[in-house]
């Protein structure tokens, strides 16, 4: 029995090996391109953030600075 297992591994193995290889290049471009995809969506909402301030700052009709020194109390650090 040993030997007949032994001679179907030595057989297999290549495709053995390229079976996992490929699945490891498959889990590494589903990691990259997930995180390509968070860092996409994170610099969209910055962009998204800083226009909201920038309109808010407008209708509050008061200079980015004034805003900043009003709201140095509510800071945390």
């Amino acid at each position: 029995m040993t030997v007949i297992a032994t001679a179907l591994i030595q057989q297999l193995w290549p495709y053995l090996l390229g079976a996992v290889v490929f699945l490891g290049g498959l889990a590494t471009a589903y990691v990259k391109g997930k995180a390509k995809e968070r860092t996409k969506q994170a610099a969209a909402d910055v962009a998204a953030r800083t226009e909201g301030q920038k309109i808010d700052d407008a209708v509050a009709g008061r200079a980015p600075d004034d805003n900043r020194e009003r709201l140095v109390k509510w800071s945390k650090s």
